[in-house]
């Protein structure tokens, strides 16, 4: 083996020792084990094992598309174009739209609050994403989570800019509710996901309706919460409610009697609440603050997709009923001083 063989070959070993432990040093950082890296939380509420999509789809999580929606590294976010050719730049990772590419839901209800002319108040500031939400809502803290809702996962809180205030709401409300249950405009729900076309197609196929708010119980408080149903294989169905910021705040907080005493509770009190509908062959659905109650029959509208085109189905099944995200209904006790506040108005 003459000299010029052996320099290569320790040159080879040194390039793959550096390689080696550059792979383990990234693999080791705190990121990879963040909420960004992971996507846990699709994972965790899709799973059979927690009473979610797979109990009627019977597929594993790891066969389906949707569990590629990750951030696979750094440079997905902070990586930008120089004079000197590429580099990595905090201020890149910073910009509003890089986030918005991903998070789709909170880029739909920017468009509609911008339509709407009801923005966000902290938008209409000139804010931005990351002037809430820390580094370590990002990067992680080198705990594995299985949702964002799990506690300690998020660092970000309105209490951290915001003093509780000293009006009666406050006063009544302080402890048991959060500030986004009556601070949030409205939430945009994805109703109808066709199951088969994103297995198929890799596509994400829904109704999007808005113009509502559900709340639930989280970690011992009353918070702003979603909905989302799916079809599957033409008749199955499936009703999801899971807590949820919708980055649609307004500076003065809801009025008592579109929580206490409204006709939404009423028609939760005779156990039935008809939350879509179709008029004129459109998606319609019923506007305001609707408390998730437990043994309530919530009609809906279900439907099929056939040839690009939205079939409604004419008998659909029962949906299978999902609390994710470690959210849970309010309780009975909870719906009944609802009522009895109202009443002693």
């Amino acid at each position: 083996m003459n000299k010029t063989t052996i320099r290569r070959y320790l040159g080879l070993l040194l390039f793959a020792s550096v390689s080696m432990a550059y792979t383990q040093e990234t693999k080791d950082t705190l990121f990879y084990r963040s909420l960004h890296s992971t996507a846990a939380g699709m994972g965790y509420w899709y799973s059979q094992a927690n009473g979610g999509l797979e109990t009627i789809t019977g597929i594993p999580y790891t066969q389906l598309p949707c569990q590629n929606c990750h951030v696979p590294g750094c440079s997905r976010c902070h990586l930008t174009a120089t004079s000197d050719g590429p580099a990595y730049s905090s201020k890149a990772a910073r910009q509003q739209e890089k986030c918005l590419e991903c998070h789709a839901r909170e880029a739909s209800i920017l468009k509609i609050d911008k339509e709407s002319n009801r923005l966000d108040v902290h938008f209409a500031r000139g804010m931005t994403c990351l002037d809430c939400h820390t580094a370590r809502d990002l990067h992680g803290d080198g705990k594995t989570y299985v949702s964002m809702r799990q506690e300690g996962a998020m660092e970000m809180k309105c209490e951290k800019c915001h003093a509780p205030g000293n009006s009666r709401a406050h006063t009544v409300h302080g402890g048991k509710v959060d500030c986004q249950a009556c601070h949030e405009q409205h939430v945009v729900s994805c109703t109808n996901c066709h199951f088969e076309t994103q297995v198929r197609e890799g596509k994400r196929i829904s109704i999007p309706v808005s113009g509502w708010l559900f709340l639930m119980n989280l970690n011992g408080k009353v918070t702003s919460a979603n909905m989302q149903t799916f079809v599957v294989k033409g008749a199955k169905t499936f009703l999801m409610f899971a807590p949820q910021h919708s980055h649609s705040i307004m500076k003065k907080g809801r009025d008592c009697g579109d929580c206490h005493g409204s006709q939404i509770l009423q028609e939760i009190q005779t156990g039935t609440v008809r939350l879509t509908q179709l008029e004129d062959g459109k998606l319609q659905n019923i506007k305001g603050v609707i408390p998730v109650a437990d043994n309530v029959n919530w009609e809906m509208v279900y439907q099929d997709r056939e040839q690009g085109k939205w079939v409604p189905l004419s008998n659909p099944a029962k949906p299978k009923l999902h609390y994710a995200a470690y959210g849970k209904p309010l309780t009975k006790d909870q719906i009944h001083k609802l009522l009895l506040v109202q009443k002693a108005k």
